[in-house]
């Protein structure tokens, strides 16, 4: 007897890339090399990426979590102190230093780039429009590599039309790395209208793995019924996910940070569902979703896929600050030792 037979039929279109960007996984693996290294406790400012399980795993492994350096014990001042891969203010390792903590910092470099931009914007006398949210903590950690009123924020096309800056003829732009690649085209062809003189950086803001894993979702969009994204609300580029699939053909789209949140009622009796997951989602949490799938439908996978990664960019490679040798991702692909 075919045990599939009283199953009705589902067609994942499950997106690649997807998951865990290189930015990301490298983060991940300066926590768990810090743990190694100087053992438990090992303090994080902020989450080290946005993903609960990512967090929860690491804590389990002997890291604290804390808003801001002056959360850490007096009495763990010698205890290292991770920066997230979203970056920081230059204030926060300015106020490390003065606290005499050991910080080791997991900024993404494709976050570095944009602070270097932004900065060197500033250096040839430009006023610095920033793309993106407000309150995220990329768009705090950009905005504060430069002096206070050096930046502008935006935010959205309609917001162009009432800015107030210093010199229209003096002004340049960055972006946050995890926007909408449409939302944002949108935005830079209203500031460019609006201001002829602004000047781009002198390359594309939005990392590649945003980028690409918005194309493959764009692709795999069209016909389905429902569009699974795996990811936290916090998370930008999860977020994008969603109104990306939406806008490109999707009925309906959902953010979903493990099985147990699936809302079975939208899903109902769709027969093609797509699927994929934000940057700091980690593969195990993936499959438990289409294991939660299989228990309920006769599961047939079909690969979308997109442009590669280019394996790593060469900033990739190069980790900046903490060279990082093997890998060390077991705990967050199911494995307890």
């Amino acid at each position: 007897m075919n045990v599939h037979a009283t199953k009705p039929p589902l067609t994942i279109r499950l997106c690649e890339p997807r998951g865990f960007c290189a930015g990301v996984d490298r983060a991940i693996q300066i926590v768990v090399l810090a743990l190694k290294k100087y053992g438990a406790p090992v303090y994080v400012r902020h989450e080290i990426v946005h993903n609960k399980f990512v967090v929860e795993a690491l804590r389990e492994r002997g890291a604290v979590f804390v808003k801001e350096l002056g959360d850490i014990p007096a009495e763990h001042v010698d205890r290292p102190v991770v920066f997230s891969a979203h970056g920081v203010p230059k204030s926060v390792p300015a106020d490390a230093e003065a606290r005499n903590l050991l910080y080791l910092d997991a900024t993404c470099p494709l976050v570095s780039k944009v602070h270097k931009q932004a900065m060197r914007h500033q250096r040839l006398g430009r006023h610095v429009l920033l793309v993106g949210h407000a309150g995220h903590p990329e768009v705090i950690g950009t905005m504060g590599q430069l002096p206070e009123g050096a930046v502008t924020l935006v935010e959205t096309v309609e917001q162009v039309a009432d800015l107030t800056v210093p010199d229209e003829d003096k002004l340049g732009f960055v972006t946050q790395t995890t926007l909408s690649v449409d939302d944002t085209a949108d935005v830079i062809a209203a500031l460019q209208a609006r201001f002829p003189a602004l000047t781009a950086p002198s390359s594309e803001s939005i990392c590649y793995a945003t980028t690409n894993r918005q194309e493959a979702v764009k692709k795999a969009a069209p016909g389905t019924e429902v569009f699974l994204i795996v990811g936290a609300p916090n998370s930008s580029n999860s977020m994008r996910l969603v109104e990306v699939a939406k806008r490109h053909g999707a009925r309906d789209s959902m953010l979903v940070q493990r099985a147990a949140d699936i809302d079975w009622r939208r899903i109902g009796d769709a027969a093609t569902i797509g699927m994929s997951a934000g940057a700091s989602a980690p593969e195990i949490v993936v499959e438990e979703i289409i294991d939660a799938l299989r228990e309920r439908r006769n599961v047939t996978v079909d690969i979308a896929l997109t442009a590669e990664e280019n394996e790593l960019f060469p900033v990739m490679r190069s980790l900046r600050d903490t060279p990082l040798t093997g890998q060390d991702m077991a705990f967050l692909n199911g494995s307890s030792s």
